[in-house]
């Protein structure tokens, strides 16, 4: 479990953050909501480290953050960013292989090689493992980058914003396939992410943020609904149900 109590991060005295206490289960999505500017990315930095806090303390397994060797970390969560992309010429199969850094120091063995495989596989890429990052469409190059995290092997899964700039087909592609990490894999996935019916079609649970304040938090059958999504988003959102599924309309 990863636990949030009074999180806060300022800047030029401003709390991006402003005191967010809030408890992550295991083997579940969590998707960060709310508008720009309302302090999801930033939160989700401070878990990984990435980021230090201001004030309060973030504890994944009972552990504080900033306790854990950093090495023993990132065997225990992988984060992909919003900016992941390297200017190095790779093959999908090399930049995927860098998952397995923390466990192995770059030294591959047998048991690298098939994690490697798995990961290729479950993203669907295993076919074109062997192409340069820079012959892939926008979309298949974020599959990669997915591929490299889930290779890592990390109990939780943390991603900013993967969806940005991606077509339909890829955007459902990922989602399915974080979703199955939940339930195949009984991973943590966290996601920030804009698009609020992948939210509704996906995720176990939600955190909405609003100018760095909690505004609600719990399963995301109690927070898709119209009064509290048209107070996050400050609009007016309908909630339609269509094949069982709670669709937000926000268009009108």
């Amino acid at each position: 479990m990863i636990e949030i109590t009074n999180a806060t991060k300022r800047y030029g005295g401003k709390a991006v953050v402003d005191h967010v206490t809030a408890e992550l289960k295991e083997g579940r999505l969590t998707a960060f909501i709310g508008s720009n500017g309302a302090g999801k990315s930033t939160l989700l930095s401070m878990i990984s480290r990435l980021l230090k806090m201001d004030e309060g303390e973030i504890a994944i397994d009972g552990t504080g953050v900033h306790d854990w060797n950093q090495e023993e970390l990132a065997k225990r969560i992988s984060i992909l960013r919003q900016t992941n992309h390297m200017n190095l010429r790779l093959t999908i199969r090399e930049l995927v292989s860098f998952g397995r850094y923390p466990h192995t120091r770059g030294k591959l063995n047998e048991e690298d090689h098939k994690k490697i495989d798995e990961a290729l596989s479950y993203a669907g890429i295993f076919h074109i493992q062997d192409q340069y990052l820079d012959q892939l469409s926008g979309g298949q190059r974020q599959m990669a980058y997915i591929a490299m995290v889930i290779a890592q092997d990390t109990k939780y899964i943390l991603l900013d914003e993967p969806l940005n700039n991606l077509d339909m087909k890829h955007s459902v592609q990922i989602m399915k396939i974080l979703k199955k990490l939940v339930e195949d894999l009984g991973k943590t996935v966290i996601i920030v992410i804009h698009d609020i019916n992948f939210v509704s079609c996906y995720a176990d649970d939600i955190l909405a943020l609003q100018n760095g304040r909690l505004v609600k938090a719990g399963e995301a059958k109690q927070i898709i609904d119209s009064q509290v999504l048209s107070r996050i988003y400050d609009m007016n959102i309908h909630i339609s149900n269509i094949d069982g599924k709670d669709i937000c309309v926000y268009y009108t």
